[in-house]
């Protein structure tokens, strides 16, 4: 993980410029280069994960055809990649990304885009053509963002938007799965683009899932800095700390987070803990503690949406407690299950054509979304998220499943995940078996009623009213969000519509589901999920 800004042709103010690369030096605090070629700038912040030395450190340079790379990301077949060039380039760190250099001295943008397996996001200067160029990994689990600068309007990508709020108009995220090169956006992977399904009957595909996903984990323990693990004591979490414990020769180390006065989830996170014999940690904060941090991570989110700002309260001050106290640098995560194998909601679809819609509108915007939560409230205290249910591999088979296995037919969620690893020790049935509730309402119910009674008292029924003159895009429909939403504009006013397309929400069109709160606590399935 680290954080990159790029100008196709430098601004004059260079103060300002040096103002806005350093705000996001939170993303790789290990290093930092200024850099200029040409007219161009870059300027990158490295966080050292894989060769912790000073020859891993960027823009990686090739003299040979003018190439300048940046990348923030983890390419997982880089040792491959580089037993192909062994005996035509020469290699002067052990950094997975230095790979990027002689990939693009001998093919396209588009071709090294297609044989990268990692999560990257990739910025470049070209000295020949004298451009910029990027790209974007396919589930944009690294975030790129671009805008055009008000002096000269020339091209601009940063790692997020608070490094060009001040100098771009119209700053908006880069698209997962595309590049850019020559003043063109183009597409190069779309993982909902299914051309034929597999998977009939369930029993087909339980070992495929088990094995691509053991694959999806094991690649990413490869690391010279520390590694941790978030374990929420729900099957996705639970699944990867388990893939891990088996797959390393030392205890891995858990965190867990919780409210203090009611939290639901550590108990189970303590159980998996047990059960894995990992070093756990379990972290619980106060709601004083919570109102504190709210402000901050609206901030490092770059978003007002209800869901995503809720679930990032436990999510920030974990890490926050994780950065402070340990010497993690990177954290395996279960985020993109829910995108794949179904929400609480979900049980809902109509029909598997609507399932399958709404799984691949979910897997577009996960950028938007969960993804955003993850990166971004962990790297706010420079560390590194993996995300192994984001593995293309692994997305492109799920997709692929023909979605009348994967709709909830037998009354337990995400069936196919639990039984590829049912009648395995992996996990404990009941943990295996266990209806979690969602994240947000899982570190403790409380957490999200204090939020929504702090809102009732903050603002008036008129004041909500009149939201609808003050924000015509994404009007803020509570007092909740318009608590967030005015915290939004406080630090990136009147960014709102080319940022976040709308409110994660279920969706409104199915029985059930016209609801106005996106927690699964207001609906009818939600059961004894988060008990």
């Amino acid at each position: 993980m680290c954080g990159f800004l790029a100008l196709e042709k430098i601004i004059k103010d260079k103060e300002l410029l040096k103002s806005e690369a350093d705000s996001i030096v939170h993303r790789g605090p290990d290093h930092t280069n200024y850099y200029s070629i040409d007219e161009a700038y870059l300027c990158f912040h490295r966080l050292a994960i894989m060769d912790l030395t000073d020859h891993g450190n960027q823009p990686f340079h090739s003299e040979q055809n003018g190439l300048h790379v940046m990348c923030n990301g983890e390419i997982y077949n880089d040792e491959i990649i580089k037993t192909d060039y062994k005996d035509r380039y020469d290699f002067i760190s052990s950094s997975d990304c230095e790979v990027l250099i002689p990939m693009l001295m001998e093919y396209s943008l588009e071709m090294v885009c297609k044989n990268l397996d990692g999560e990257f996001a990739i910025c470049g200067y070209n000295e020949t053509s004298k451009k910029l160029f990027a790209a974007r990994d396919p589930m944009g689990i690294r975030p790129l963002f671009y805008g055009y600068t008000k002096e000269n309007k020339k091209i601009a990508f940063s790692s997020e938007v608070k490094a060009l709020k001040n100098i771009c108009e119209n700053v908006k995220p880069f698209p997962p799965g595309y590049f850019y090169q020559d003043g063109e956006f183009k597409q190069f992977h779309d993982h909902c683009e299914v051309s034929s399904y597999v998977g009939e009957s369930a029993e087909d595909v339980f070992s495929e899932i088990r094995n691509l996903l053991e694959k999806a984990v094991i690649k990413r323990l490869h690391s010279d800095a520390p590694l941790g693990f978030l374990l929420s004591g729900g099957l996705d979490s639970s699944l990867v700390c388990a893939i891990a414990a088996k797959h390393l020769d030392k205890p891995i180390k858990t965190f867990s987070i919780g409210i203090k006065d009611g939290p639901i989830d550590t108990k189970y996170a303590q159980i998996v803990a047990d059960y894995l014999g990992t070093d756990h940690t379990e972290v619980l904060f106060t709601k004083e503690e919570m109102f504190e941090a709210i402000d901050h991570i609206v901030y490092s989110l770059e978003t007002y949406d209800i869901t995503t700002v809720r679930a990032s309260v436990g999510m920030y001050l974990l890490t926050k407690y994780i950065k402070e106290n340990t010497s993690v640098k990177a954290l395996l995560t279960g985020e993109v299950s829910d995108e794949l194998f179904g929400y609480k909601y979900t049980d809902f679809a109509p029909s598997e054509k609507a399932f399958q819609d709404e799984a691949a509108k979910r897997i577009k915007e996960l950028y938007i979304y969960d993804v955003l939560r993850a990166d971004r409230c962990i790297s706010a205290h420079s560390i590194e998220a993996r995300v192994p249910f984001s593995d293309k591999h692994f997305v492109d088979y799920v997709m692929s499943i023909h979605p009348k296995v994967k709709m909830n037919s037998t009354g337990v969620g995400k069936y196919l995940l639990r039984k590829a690893f049912d009648g395995t020790d992996f996990l404990p049935q009941d943990i295996l078996y266990r209806d979690k509730a969602a994240f947000s309402d899982a570190v403790g119910h409380s957490m999200v009623d204090y939020l929504k009674e702090y809102a009732e008292q903050k603002y008036s029924e008129a004041e909500l009213v009149k939201a609808k003159e003050l924000y015509p895009h994404a009007t803020p429909f509570t007092k909740e969000s318009l608590w967030y939403r005015e915290m939004f504009e406080s630090h990136f006013s009147g960014m709102a519509a080319d940022l976040v397309k709308d409110f994660w929400m279920p969706n409104k069109e199915w029985e059930n589901c016209d609801v106005d709160d996106p927690s699964a606590r207001v609906l009818p399935n939600y059961g004894k999920s988060g008990q």
